[in-house]
């Protein structure tokens, strides 16, 4: 895997880079490539610099009416 990016491999990238887009075109591409960058940069810095949301206080659940008291059992006469 560190094999990847020899100098042999970045030469003949750059030389693919160079036919394909001319000489004239790869420092308009670099800038817009370089410009993108900072700005996804920058983007992920604002991400990371807002806090979290603030969760919501857990509610209370209160009784509307009282609980009324229970019935006495009415012994026949």
């Amino acid at each position: 895997m560190g094999d990847l990016l020899q100098p042999t491999h970045l030469l003949i990238i750059a030389i693919v880079l160079l036919v394909l887009f001319g000489g004239k075109k790869l420092p308009e591409l670099g800038k817009g490539l370089g410009e993108g960058l900072k700005g996804f940069k920058e983007g992920l810095k604002g991400i990371n610099d807002t806090p979290p949301p603030a969760a919501p206080a857990p509610t209370v659940q209160q009784n509307a009416a009282p609980v009324p008291p229970p019935s006495t059992p009415v012994e026949p006469k």
